[in-house]
């Protein structure tokens, strides 16, 4: 139940965020705060639902995903459900690479911090 739970909270960010932001952000009345006002509206009430309620789960020494994990799905996949294809995936693919290793370097590095103040 908690999968589903998690799936529920990620998929319902990444909706919100891939249908209202962009329109949000490039009124041409509002300017950049559009984009400030869509991060207020969309991502607060987001994260009060999904890690306040408690709709995504996590316990104390589990590992955290947070929504962008859930957001970056469903920008992705909105592409290739509008496109019919793969394409979107496969043009995805060189950014998620280093998206990935970017994530190991900065779990490796904090792995190395950590021990360093645990020595001390």
């Amino acid at each position: 139940m908690k999968f589903l739970r998690s799936v529920l909270g990620y998929a319902i960010a990444g909706m919100f965020v891939m249908s209202v932001w962009g329109p949000m952000a490039s009124l041409d009345s509002l300017g950049i705060i559009g984009g400030w006002f869509a991060a207020f509206a969309i991502i607060g009430p987001m994260w009060f639902l999904n890690h306040f309620v408690g709709l995504i789960p996590h316990d104390p020494d589990s590992g955290f995903v947070d929504m962008a994990a859930g957001i970056g799905v469903a920008g992705v996949m909105r592409d290739v459900f509008m496109a019919g294809s793969v394409e979107p995936l496969i043009a995805t693919l060189p950014t998620l690479g280093l998206v990935i290793l970017g994530g190991a370097i900065g779990g490796f590095v904090a792995a190395k911090i950590e021990e360093n103040m645990e020595a001390k």
